[in-house]
């Protein structure tokens, strides 16, 4: 059995403060368990309303200080070398975000922490490029739109790819010239901990803090919190209404990334090989624990029983193990509790309309661990819950269709919308798709890809708000407008006599 090699000694980290890691804390103990054992890693004091209220007062004394007025080049210069830390500590990253998630370690260094890195690098050089308006049509005047940084922005990571998304936030705060408060997901937050650690070194003091807690606690405090300025959230729906609700009360701008169910669709005239092995991406990488996943596969009468034949023989065939071991495709489930929940959409023996064809019980031969079989079902029904709710896991569902106007009415029958998939070499398909699909990104003959130019966000019930280049900067500043006169005034003298 393998056992997961934690890099040295991992404090009980309870919040990072004005640049000091803080391990006491009088809150309840989180225990932090490694999914692929169901052992305790760590248990990690929770951050209280004192210690939140620390790392608020700490964030808001460095967005007072010079980091905004910094010259563009010296935060350039900065953020990059945080992106250098983080690829100088791409193995220990890696190692703990394995232990803490079950995402297989090859995706989590080649994928998430790469990822990571990037997001600075990014942010960097979009900084380095944005513009400002200038208006001169009024003949006296000329008039100019400033941005400027927001404040103290209060971030929320989640849990299935914590680093990589909590990183974007991070990078695209501090590149603006604000201060942040991070929360980890309380299941989740060995990664992101030593990521902030790991900022420290570079970043004046107090710029990035952090805090660890349940969200219900620590996370509504935050968020509440009068010396907040603005939320950024990623998760479930439910989480995001309630937090969204909670920013709304002090009137907190806030971007929500939430759930999806997304359609992967699949014509007669898509490149078969090609799309065959994008579905299997899109569902089954990061343990189909992502929101983007492609759950929800439609595929052309006309290639279904060959696509369904292969898709189920290669789920099949999808090696299960230990997120340490290299040669693994699917690891553990991050909880129990969640791998209760996944099993809890695999259909009985008497579900009309529903069959089952691959997977749908725990991996046989593992003592230990929150593995699943990769499961594949048909489904007749679009209605049916396993296409409405968010699975969250490698569960697939496939439904035959047979005109294009079936497809898009399957694909948009969803309160969901973050992505859709489409599949075709005829360029006139891909054109129609991409017009008729209710989703903030459709992916054309492509598997997952970001292109942090461009915005990320969903519709409906997958958030409000993106992430992204103009997206960002549009969130984490905010606009003055300066108007100068171009010659002296001639002004009316009131009261003159």
């Amino acid at each position: 059995m393998i056992s997961t090699p934690i890099p040295g000694t991992i404090p009980a980290v309870s919040a990072i403060i004005d640049g000091a890691t803080i391990t006491a804390a009088s809150g309840p103990p989180i225990a932090v368990v490694d999914p692929a054992t169901e052992e305790v890693i760590i248990e990690i004091a929770e951050a209280g309303d004192a210690l939140v209220d620390r790392a608020v007062a700490a964030a808001r004394r460095a967005f007072e200080g010079p980091w905004r007025r910094m010259d563009v080049e010296a935060r350039q210069a900065a953020l990059r070398s945080c992106a250098d830390r983080i690829d100088a500590a791409t193995d220990e990253l890696a190692i703990l975000e394995t232990a803490n998630t079950g995402i297989p370690i090859g995706q989590v260094r080649d994928r998430q922490i790469a990822r990571a890195a990037y997001n600075f690098r990014f942010f960097a050089d979009y900084i380095g490029q944005s513009t400002s308006e200038l208006y001169e049509q009024d003949p006296n005047y000329l008039t100019f739109v400033r941005r400027e940084p927001v404040g103290v922005a209060a971030l929320i990571a989640p849990w299935n790819a914590p680093i990589a998304l909590g990183s974007m936030k991070i990078a695209a705060a501090i590149a603006f010239g604000n201060a942040c408060v991070i929360k980890p997901s309380e299941q989740a937050p060995l990664g992101v901990d030593r990521l902030v650690e790991l900022l420290q070194e570079i970043l004046p003091t107090g710029l990035v803090n952090l805090v660890n807690g349940r969200g219900v606690t620590t996370g509504d405090r935050l968020v509440r919190h009068d010396q907040v300025d603005l939320v950024s959230f990623t998760g479930g729906t439910a989480t995001g209404r309630a937090i969204m609700a909670a920013a709304g009360q002090g009137l907190k701008p806030a971007t929500m990334e939430l759930g999806g169910k997304s359609a992967n669709i699949i014509f007669d005239s898509a490149d078969f090989d090609q799309a065959l092995d994008a579905a299997l991406l899109s569902i089954f990488t990061t343990n189909g624990q992502q929101c983007l996943a492609g759950s929800r596969i439609l595929v052309q009468r006309g290639i279904a029983d060959r696509f369904i034949e292969a898709f189920v023989a290669r789920a099949k065939a999808l090696r299960i193990g230990h997120p340490l071991a290299p040669d693994t495709e699917i690891g553990p489930l991050a909880s129990r509790r969640h791998l209760d929940h996944v099993l809890g959409f695999v259909p009985v023996s008497d579900r009309t309309g529903v069959q089952l064809l691959a997977g749908g019980r725990r991996a046989p031969g593992f003592d230990h661990g929150n593995y699943i079989e990769p499961t594949v079902v048909t489904v007749a029904d679009i209605n049916d819950r396993i296409c409405q709710d968010e699975i969250f896991g490698p569960f697939a569902a496939i439904t035959t269709f047979d005109t294009a106007e079936e497809a898009y009415a399957l694909a948009n029958g969803t309160r969901f919308g973050l992505v859709s998939y489409v599949w075709s070499q005829d360029i006139a398909t891909i054109m129609e798709a991409q017009d008729r699909l209710s989703s903030g990104i459709v992916w054309c003959n492509t598997p997952m890809m970001r292109e942090l130019r461009a915005p990320f966000g969903g519709y409906g019930d997958s958030g409000v708000g993106a992430e992204g280049g103009r997206a960002c900067e549009a969130f984490y500043t905010r606009q003055k407008t300066v108007s100068i006169p171009r010659r002296p005034l001639g002004l009316r003298k009131l009261g003159a006599r």
